[in-house]
Parts: structure tokens; C-alpha cells; sequence
């Protein structure tokens, strides 16, 4: 790299977390538990601002609850990374975790990368289409309070889509760096391409094994020299 590396900008999916914990685990009970949980929490500010939002997106419309169950499990069945959906998932989920019928787990090389990464003065920041509090919920819930405060700071869609470079000129705004000197990984070859085009560096982790890429590739974190 022109630039010395500064800041490394990681996806969880795939990348910290099995893919499948989402895919099997999360997403089908958000779509099990959304319906009813919109009802129940209708007068909580945060569920009335995720479904204003949502009538929004939907052109102004006011939706009743049943209205934007349908549209929001509509988005989920075509992959939609609106943010007030990403919000209502993160609610149900921080719900099941508070009960205790929710547990994931992170790839075991996680701890020992984050940590080596820091003690070599990189700062650490995430940034995935979950809302931010679901990925601090997800991390502590399935990792350690420890691993989650080695981030700096967590983005999500609020800030704009990962497959828009737009959205990664901003993080570099707001880091305070040059692009070149901030390292994104990621399982996502589209976000992967927005990120270079922003003119970030990136490495595709392929966990699952061999993938034909344009970017270089990595099996996993603990195979990463950087830092060092």
C-alpha cells in the first residue's frame, strides 16, 4: 500500500460470524417474530420512528401494523438492507438474546486477530447492514464484552449502502484518514468493488473456501499479515 495502514473496516457476516447463524438463525425469526412484535411495541418510540420510516421509503404513506409486516418481510424475502427493517430484526433479536433463546458464536480466530490488530495501533471499526446496536448485541452475545470494545466505532445502512463507494468516502470523512490507509474485509464481492472504487484497500475473507475474486483473498483473519 502507498498509504500505511491506520484503520481496518470489518464486515461480521461471514467474516467474524458464520453466514448460516444468520441465514438459519436470525433472519427466520425476524420474519417468525416481527409480525407480533410490531403490535406489542407500537407505542415504543423507536418501533413508531422504523415504521414512519418505512411508510417513507413507501412514498409517505401512514402503513397500519399489518400493512408493514407484509412490506417488511416482502424486503426481507428480496434481501432489502432498508434501515428501518434492519432496526425492527435487531429489536426482535435483542429480545431473544434478553430471554435467553438466542446464542451464536464468533470464528475462533476473532479475539486473537482483533487484539494483535490493536496492540500493533490500528483502530478497529465495523461496518455491517445490521443496525449498530444489533451488531454490538451480536458481538457481545456471541463473542465477549472484550471483543466488542476493541471497536472504535460501528456503521450501518444509516450512513448509506455498503455496495454505494459514496458510503465509504463518508467513513473516511468521518475517520479523518486517507482512503488508501483504511482496509476493509468483507465476504461481499459487490461491497468489496464499491469499497475500491471509493479508493479504500480490501481483502475478501473466503471462509468457506476458494472463491474467484478481484480483490485479494484471505481463508481467514488469522491468515492476515497486517499490522506487523
Amino acid at each position: 500500500m502507498s498509504e500505511p495502514l491506520r484503520a481496518v473496516l470489518i464486515d461480521i457476516e461471514g467474516v467474524m460470524a458464520p453466514m448460516a447463524f444468520m441465514t438459519e438463525t436470525l433472519i427466520p425469526l425476524a420474519a417468525q417474530r416481527l409480525g407480533s412484535y410490531i403490535v406489542e411495541h407500537a407505542e415504543d418510540e423507536v418501533v413508531e420512528e422504523a415504521l414512519e420510516e418505512t411508510g417513507r421509503l413507501m412514498g409517505g404513506y401512514e402503513l397500519e401494523p399489518a400493512q408493514a409486516e407484509s412490506l417488511l418481510l416482502r424486503w426481507m424475502k428480496q434481501g432489502r438492507k432498508a434501515t428501518p427493517l434492519k432496526i425492527l430484526q435487531g429489536l426482535v433479536w435483542e429480545e431473544a438474546y434478553e430471554a435467553g433463546s438466542l446464542q451464536g458464536e464468533l470464528y475462533p480466530d476473532v479475539s486473537a486477530a482483533l487484539a494483535a490488530w490493536a496492540a500493533a495501533g490500528l483502530r478497529l471499526f465495523v461496518y455491517s447492514s445490521n443496525s449498530a446496536p444489533a451488531q454490538k448485541l451480536l458481538l457481545t452475545r456471541c463473542g465477549s464484552a472484550e471483543v466488542t470494545g476493541r471497536f472504535e466505532d460501528f456503521f450501518d445502512t444509516s450512513l448509506g449502502q455498503k455496495i454505494e463507494p459514496g458510503s465509504y468516502r463518508d467513513i473516511c470523512e468521518r475517520l479523518g484518514l486517507p482512503a488508501a490507509s483504511i482496509l476493509l474485509l468483507s465476504e461481499s464481492e459487490e461491497e468489496l468493488d464499491a469499497a475500491r472504487t471509493a479508493g479504500l484497500a480490501t481483502i475478501r475473507i473466503a471462509r468457506d473456501g476458494p472463491v474467484d475474486s478481484g480483490h485479494a483473498v484471505s481463508p481467514d483473519l488469522a491468515s492476515l499479515n497486517i499490522g506487523q
